[in-house]
């Protein structure tokens, strides 16, 4: 009797246990929702549509003619193949990487000096916003990188080797929280970027605002605090390191759906 008691009682607790995970992830994606209604991501979406048109820069020119990799000028569809090899500069290039290439070379900025910038101030804002405008003209499309060239398949397996080093003084790699399924941290579902995490979800939802700092956060940015946690150095701004997890993840997303720009929490 007391044994059939005890079985009873574990498995209400298992069974609460797994309604309360079911229910905090359904209340984060209703309060995302409420939230998408009038994201402020529209705000850097618009800024970021005036800044490709707009005659800026040393030489006074527009973005315009600017190579996502689709062809001069050509936006819609670039946002989910990149980052990807562009034979002009010889790289492996990822969205923001690849507008400071255009904004040097169509517009006479130094390239080297925005990366410089902080996060969120001068041209690195405008560069958050160009890609979150850029990203939005591709929103609902399938990610698609292309992996054939030489350089592409170095850079994703680079990004392999690196999702998967440990280090650090908490002894963390990018695996340690999205190598898995079924991971949380506090409320939050982890999505495992191994594989395909599905439409929306991971590499296929930044950029994004974030509501907890009120700020517009690029790939670039992502990954960039992803280091900050793992108690890493930051990364400098485009660096091979950032783009090659950008390439693994991207290739590894192929046929998700992109929501970007998202809203976080």
């Amino acid at each position: 009797m007391m044994k059939r008691l005890a079985l009873a009682i574990g498995t209400v607790v298992v069974a609460c246990s797994a309604m309360a995970q079911k229910s905090a992830s359904d209340g984060i994606a209703e309060y995302r929702a409420m939230l998408q209604d009038g994201n402020p991501a529209e705000l850097f979406e618009a800024k970021g549509e005036d800044l490709w048109r707009q005659k800026r820069g040393p030489k006074n020119a527009s973005l315009e003619q600017c190579d996502l990799g689709k062809g001069p000028g050509v936006v819609k569809g670039a946002f989910v193949e990149l980052p990807r090899y562009f034979a002009d500069t010889n790289k492996v290039q990822d969205l923001e990487s690849r507008l400071l290439t255009c904004m040097e070379t169509l517009q006479g900025f130094n390239a080297a000096d925005i990366a410089k910038t902080p996060y969120g101030k001068g041209e690195q804002n405008n560069v958050t916003a160009l890609a979150t405008w850029i990203a939005a003209e591709s929103r609902g499309m399938k990610f698609n990188l292309p992996n054939s060239h030489v350089a592409e398949k170095t850079m994703y397996e680079v990004g392999k080797r690196l999702f998967f080093m440990r280090g650090g003084s908490h002894d963390f790699a990018c695996a340690t929280c999205h190598g898995e399924d079924g991971k949380r941290i506090r409320l939050q579902d982890l999505p495992n970027l191994t594989k395909n995490p599905g439409d929306g979800a991971g590499f296929a939802a930044w950029p994004a605002y974030r509501v907890s700092n009120g700020q517009m956060w690029s790939m670039q940015l992502r990954l960039n605090d992803c280091y900050r946690q793992q108690r890493f150095p930051y990364p400098l701004f485009g660096s091979d390191a950032t783009i090659a997890l950008g390439t693994y993840m991207g290739v590894n997303a192929k046929g998700a759906e992109s929501i970007a720009p998202a809203i976080k929490r």
